[in-house]
């Protein structure tokens, strides 16, 4: 007889959510971890075009070949691999076929950026073949909404719908932009409310020292960081700097108050998106769910929720820091490193506070604007985001001494911040490296950027 699955039970009351959150505690520092997502737009070399979903040079069939030779698990949705799993790694799939890996959390920076490097190595010889590349930016520089491919997820379809409604911009960055985030943990409440502060504040010099997204459909589009730019009009009650981080009272009940009223997308049952678009977590919680009728929410459907929602800084049971544009593999490594050496250490983690604490939620809200368009000339309470940014990297570098976590030839965690230390010292931002490319060397050819960029 066929087993049956024992279904979930329900969530009984507010307080099972805020347990939910509260479980991401981790008091014995020794089990704090470094997760590392990045996404990379895939590309055929000889044409420059996008890679569909479908077809034997297409994404589906890339998924199928890394699993078969690289031993991953693959992951359906109906007849379609949607993603692939390898113990606590997982290869996903963005809305225009972006192509992210989900990092495991790591104990130190070498091994990410072994990780990385794995990766790299698992594609290339993967895609050489099919004559697929990866582009490192962050934003697609080329293709159209309309030329951009459309993977064969739900839960996507649901979003790109909803999207409409919300903002002007929320399909650009569901199918066109690209990021690498780095996942932290915490190791109790207060430790979460001081981390989710710093990571908030400091936000924004993150993406002026990653700002790699100057081009949009083969002209340079008037930022430095267009997807950061894009973040500032996607969909207002799921996006930005959450000023009652910064208020009193601040803790997981704040945020299991703010997530609950951000409007629902979907429930996932049976291996079905079903669409809950704009419709309440509160009412699922009463039983009261238009798309689900008398059914009440299991812990799952929280954690479901919970990664719909996008801030700045987003917290489910750890930290994600979600304000920077992908880029080279050098740069991969150094998002984890910028904010492993910050927040993985007393010191400068309280540092690090000492340089944001007097600023307003209007100051903060100022600089995350600004950012897009100037880069590390935005300005910030009568200085440079470049002044920012060498103050937070001399304090990341000092947390990561501090951390003296040492790879086999004895080298410390610091080496993975020299490429930051370079862009903030100079001011130039790797958008403004690229711009002047464009203007010289390449003629005014955005085409050239998959050479300069490609994995």
């Amino acid at each position: 007889m066929a087993e049956t699955k024992e279904k979930a039970p329900p969530l009984e009351s507010f307080r099972d959510l805020v347990a939910h959150l509260e479980k991401g505690s981790k008091p014995d520092r020794s089990a704090w971890r470094v997760g590392t997502e990045h996404e990379k737009f895939a590309f055929y070399h000889d044409t420059l075009e996008p890679v569909p979903y479908e077809g034997e040079r297409g994404i589906g069939a890339l998924l199928n070949t890394l699993a078969d030779r690289y031993g991953w698990e693959r992951i359906y949705e109906g007849e379609n691999v949607i993603a692939l799993k390898q113990g606590m790694a997982s290869i996903t799939l963005e809305p225009g076929g972006q192509f992210e890996l989900s990092g495991a959390p790591l104990e130190h920076l070498h091994q990410t950026c072994a990780e990385t490097g794995s990766h790299l190595s698992q594609l290339r010889d993967v895609c050489g073949p099919m004559d697929i590349a990866f582009l490192g930016l962050g934003f697609s520089p080329l293709w159209s909404l309309e030329q951009t491919p459309v993977m064969p997820k739900g839960r996507y379809k649901i979003m790109r719908e909803y999207m409409q409604k919300v903002g002007r911009l929320g399909r650009q960055m569901m199918f066109r932009s690209c990021t690498v985030q780095t996942n932290l943990d915490f190791g109790s409440e207060a430790d979460m409310v001081k981390k989710f502060r710093v990571g908030l504040a400091l936000q924004p010099i993150a993406t002026a020292l990653f700002a790699a997204s100057p081009f949009a459909e083969g002209r340079t589009n008037g930022f430095l960081s267009y997807r950061g730019h894009i973040w500032t009009d996607t969909d207002p009650d799921r996006t930005g700097m959450l000023p009652f981080v910064f208020e009193d009272g601040m803790g997981f009940e704040r945020y299991a108050e703010y997530a609950l009223d951000v409007p629902m997308y979907f429930v996932y049952r049976d291996g079905k998106y079903i669409d809950a678009s704009g419709q309440s977590f509160r009412a699922f919680m009463d039983g009261r769910l238009p798309a689900l009728p008398g059914e009440r929410p299991t812990e799952k459907d929280w954690e479901d929720h919970l990664t719909t929602i996008f801030p700045e800084v987003r917290l489910k049971t750890y930290l994600e820091m979600r304000g920077a544009d992908s880029g080279p593999w050098s740069r991969l490594c150094a998002l984890p490193a910028f904010w492993a050496g910050i927040l993985y250490c007393d010191a400068a983690l309280e540092a690090a506070w000492s340089l944001v604490r007097a600023w307003t939620a209007e100051d903060r809200e100022s600089l995350r604007r600004a950012v897009p368009a100037l880069g590390l000339r935005a300005p910030i309470r009568g200085v440079k985001a470049q002044d920012i940014a060498q103050a937070a990297l001399a304090i990341a570098r000092q947390g990561l001494k501090s951390r003296a976590r040492a790879d086999n030839a004895g080298s410390d965690e610091t080496h993975f911040l020299a490429e930051l230390d370079d862009i903030a010292a100079s001011g130039v931002t790797p958008a403004e490296r690229l711009l002047e490319r464009y203007r010289t060397e390449w003629g005014g050819d955005v085409r050239r950027v998959f050479e300069a960029c490609a994995y």
